[in-house]
């Protein structure tokens, strides 16, 4: 039996509502988990997930929860519609017409999603992690300096980013625009693009990444799968697709969380006094397994699975109610679901 031939205007319309509604509802606590990888030894603001979000609140507001959304909103739509429908179509391809797919054809459909992916990432989580990070840098020159410089890879470049020493009040909030402007003067489309290495050995979120995808996407499929059973007419219903997410979604996050933590380290530009700057993937491993061990490559991996668990759940469900084919007058075809 050959599949149905799927429609790739209709996978990246459902992908980009899916991004859209589980970033909607997941991004608070994408923003505590930023701000505890982030955090240096001794240099601790927040205690855990809650305690970030409690202050976050009491000293920016409930808006201050969102900080950096409007960044992840606005290239959220074509990165996840990228991702999903990227691996729906290169699922398609190694199929070749038949409807089983082997566990490496179905990692190899991941790994391509994952690599479509990266170019509009990584650009998005620059900006993001500096608006998300922002925060915790007010609230720790309460006890230490700010920098005047931020280091961006090599002892040679410097980029000047205006947070000045004194009082909190006087610190200049910096919009992602005037970051992308600043990175734009000083490193050229490459200073977007910091971190890449890191990003292609994780998935972040919204996120996107190559080994979150190769773990993903086929854990998703065969856990998916066994929703089967639970209906008389064989499809999977949208509550085990969305317990599937879930597991798959943890399972993955949890997986890949060290590079995740490199990632984020990386892609801070901006240091309290005392803190490290890192010149590449290399360099940040070794000096965080040397000042603070092994156990900081998991900061922040509970507020991690927290994120992507209902993140893709939400995502998938909303994925294959299929508004794409709603609004293109198609009929809706699940690739999970054969």
């Amino acid at each position: 039996m050959a599949q149905q031939p799927i429609s790739l205007p209709a996978k990246l319309i459902n992908g980009g509502v899916a991004g859209l509604v589980g970033v909607t509802c997941v991004f608070p606590i994408d923003l505590a988990k930023t701000r505890l990888q982030n955090q240096r030894g001794s240099q601790r603001v927040y205690k855990n997930m809650m305690d970030c979000l409690i202050k976050t609140v009491r000293s920016e507001g409930y808006f201050g929860m969102y900080r950096g959304a409007a960044v992840n909103l606005t290239l959220v739509t074509p990165e996840k519609a990228i991702k999903l429908a990227a691996n729906d179509f290169f699922r398609q391809r190694l199929s070749r017409g038949e409807l089983k797919l082997s566990v490496f054809q179905e990692m190899l459909a991941g790994c391509g999603a994952g690599m479509c992916q990266v170019i509009v990432t990584t650009p998005m989580e620059m900006l993001k992690i500096q608006l998300q990070d922002a925060g915790r840098l007010v609230a720790q020159q309460r006890k230490l300096p700010v920098l005047h410089t931020v280091k961006l890879g090599t002892a040679s470049s410097v980029l000047n980013c205006s947070y000045n020493v004194g009082p909190v009040s006087s610190i200049r909030k910096v919009s992602a625009i005037q970051i992308a402007q600043e990175l734009f003067r000083t490193k050229g489309i490459q200073g977007l693009y910091k971190g890449l290495g890191a990003t292609l050995m994780r998935y972040d979120y919204p996120l996107r990444d190559i080994p979150f995808s190769v773990i993903y996407f086929p854990l998703f499929a065969h856990i998916n799968k066994l929703g089967k059973t639970l209906s008389e007419d064989d499809d999977v219903p949208f509550y085990w697709s969305f317990i599937s997410g879930c597991v798959a979604g943890c399972t993955a996050a949890v997986a890949v969380s060290p590079c995740d933590v490199v990632k984020t380290r990386l892609q801070s530009l901006n240091k309290i006094a005392n803190e490290d700057t890192y010149n590449g993937v290399a360099d940040c491993i070794r000096k965080i397994m040397r000042k603070e061990g092994p156990a900081a490559f998991l900061k922040g991996a509970g507020c991690r699975a927290l994120v992507i668990a209902p993140l893709f759940g939400i995502a998938q469900v909303v994925y294959f109610i299929g508004v794409g084919e709603f609004l293109l007058g198609q009929t809706p075809f699940n690739l999970y679901s054969v």
